[in-house]
């Protein structure tokens, strides 16, 4: 073996740019408030019950927390009482939503999202990272790709040691 042969990282000195959404990740607790615990024999939904249950609910609980109203029941919901729940909870929450909690992170992600300044990546050639320790929707992934293919010369997505090719931009 000849000892003057330096081991040369080729991954490290590419013109790669990993892009990687778990450092878009935004901290805070996420919670559920289901109306469906408001129903009337699981089925309706009547103004007084919903109003006593606002009345008497600690919201403070959510100070600070992500919060996603939804109803999981197979019932019809009014307008009104999405809105009402969401006046109450919007003086402690951080942000509320109508969803479930995976729209909720869906729609965290968009807003990051949409404030990077996808310009930067004009002509390079970008991973976009496949491992994450947090859950990451698959329509960030999508989202990404379609803020990057204006600019980016080409997509991959995985680790830059082992990529899978999405995009090439055609030299025409």
């Amino acid at each position: 073996m000849d000892v003057n042969h330096e081991i040369i990282n080729r991954v490290a000195n590419s013109s790669l740019i990993t892009f990687d959404l778990e450092e878009y990740y935004t901290q805070g607790d996420r919670v559920l408030i289901d109306l469906k615990d408001n129903l009337f024999q699981g089925l309706i939904l009547r103004e007084k019950d919903l109003r006593d249950f606002v009345k008497q609910h600690n919201w403070q609980q959510y100070e600070n927390k992500f919060v996603a109203i939804t109803c999981s029941a197979d019932a019809i919901i009014p307008t009104w009482a999405y809105m009402l729940v969401a006046v109450s909870v919007n003086s402690y929450a951080r942000k509320v939503f109508l969803g479930t909690l995976q729209q909720l992170e869906e729609k965290i992600f968009q807003e990051v999202l949409d404030k990077i300044d996808w310009s930067k990546f004009q002509n390079a050639k970008v991973v976009v990272k496949g491992c994450s320790k947090i859950p990451v929707p698959e329509s960030a992934y999508i989202e990404v790709v379609n803020k990057l293919k204006p600019y980016a010369s080409s997509i991959m997505f995985g680790e830059s040691c082992s990529t899978v090719p999405l995009y090439k931009r055609s030299r025409g």
